[in-house]
């Protein structure tokens, strides 16, 4: 049996490494346009020098040896063929497979504002190479413009601040981390990057963006008039999943390749994980999306039902926040809120069911919350202050495919 993964990251080699452990004598190729292994997560540690592109694999030692991959990288794949079950890579070369994994990851979006898309000093953030592009162009750049300020905005504000950079950041919304946080959480982080040197220009978007001659961009209007210099742009507006490859291969897409519970897509022996799948754009999410697909391609049955929530930890400063599920109240939430100086923590119930948590500052013993709000239990049982809810105020009452939790006192 011969296994064709696409893509290096976290979901082809979590794939990689439960299909060998399935299939002690398949051949498997993982095929990339990377050349090193590395942790999107952790790109903010290579652009503040903090690591360099081996520090940033997250594999373990002689991974490739010891599970008999063949990696071909530094290529890329042009076109998937399913009805003669190859791929075409960008030098010519086509490799068959009697399963295939795409798990390509996804494109930094450029907005087309004014010549954002066009000039030679605008970058994403999306993979090493970004990363690399960015650290080169910030040894001369001397101010920087960072527009949107999700994770991806703020990893690179972080990066690129450590190298005393003078940086302002621009955000539609009307605070940092709109997706993640409340504004009673961001403005920790708001203030914690003002001090070491960021600017934020909130409820503003970028309106015109011209190249001089030079081919880039020195200045960006913004929709107030408000001029923004820069010699170096990081746009952080989003991603989509890497599609180019499966233009007119009939494998079906809509904003990610469409799976089923078993992460086959709509064609033979096709398969597909992370974000690539637009189901999760988050690390542990990407990584059991590949070890439940590499067990299929490998004819055990399993189904990846773990859609049901956001969840997010952040990092910035020495100041650690989980968000899990959902985060913007809603009509008819009961919002709980405990806080002291040196945590924040905010529940969203709704009938009963927790649908969100935010914490921030202590956020030890969290893994309860998550299997509240995946199996939508009902509290009201409890007969305490939901922030002291644990684990002892529940029992275990079997497992028919997810876990159950049963309140002992009803």
């Amino acid at each position: 049996m011969k296994y064709v993964i696409i893509g290096a990251g976290v979901a082809g080699i979590e794939a990689a490494k439960t299909i060998r452990q399935q299939d002690a004598s398949g051949d498997i190729v993982m095929i990339s346009q990377d050349t090193f292994v590395h942790s999107r997560c952790m790109l903010h540690k290579y652009i503040s020098g903090e690591r360099d592109e081996k520090g940033l694999d997250f594999t373990e030692r002689d991974f490739f040896d010891k599970y008999r991959v063949h990696w071909k990288k530094g290529v890329r794949v042009t076109n998937v063929f399913p009805d003669k079950k190859e791929i075409l890579l960008d030098n010519g070369q086509t490799i068959a497979y009697d399963k295939l994994l795409l798990a390509g990851g996804a494109d930094s979006f450029i907005p087309p504002v004014g010549q954002l898309r066009q000039a030679s000093n605008v970058y994403g953030l999306r993979n090493l190479p970004d990363a690399q592009a960015i650290v080169k162009e910030a040894q001369w750049a001397e101010n920087v413009l960072v527009i949107g300020s999700g994770l991806v905005g703020l990893d690179a504000a972080y990066g690129l601040l450590e190298r005393g950079k003078k940086l302002t950041v621009v955000e539609m919304a009307d605070r940092i981390l709109p997706m993640q946080l409340d504004a009673r959480a961001a403005m920790a982080y708001q203030e914690r990057f003002e001090k070491a040197g960021a600017r934020f220009v909130l409820q503003r978007k970028a309106s015109q963006a011209v190249c001089q001659p030079d081919g880039r961009i020195h200045q960006v209007i913004l929709d107030d008039g408000e001029a923004i210099p820069c010699d170096l742009i990081i746009v952080a507006a989003g991603v989509r999943s890497s599609l180019a490859c499966l233009e007119g291969s009939g494998i079906a897409c809509e904003r990610g390749v469409t799976v089923d519970a078993s992460l086959k897509t709509s064609a033979a022996d096709v398969y597909a994980a992370g974000d690539i799948t637009a189901l999760s754009g988050i690390w542990p999410n990407a990584a059991d999306q590949g070890r439940i697909a590499g067990k299929n391609m490998c004819g055990i049955a399993a189904a990846y039902t773990d859609t049901y929530a956001m969840k997010n930890t952040i990092n910035f400063f020495g100041l650690v926040t989980l968000c899990v599920g959902r985060v913007k109240e809603e009509e008819g939430d009961l919002v709980c809120i405990r806080e002291d100086q040196n945590q924040y923590k905010k529940i969203l119930l709704k009938d009963g069911r927790v649908e969100g948590i935010l914490f921030q500052g202590n956020i030890a013993n969290a893994g309860i919350w998550q299997y509240l709000i995946k199996n939508k239990i009902d509290v009201r049982g409890i007969k305490k202050d939901v922030f002291d809810i644990n684990y002892g105020d529940f029992y275990h009452v079997g497992d028919r495919g997810k876990y159950e939790w049963v309140i002992e006192s009803l």
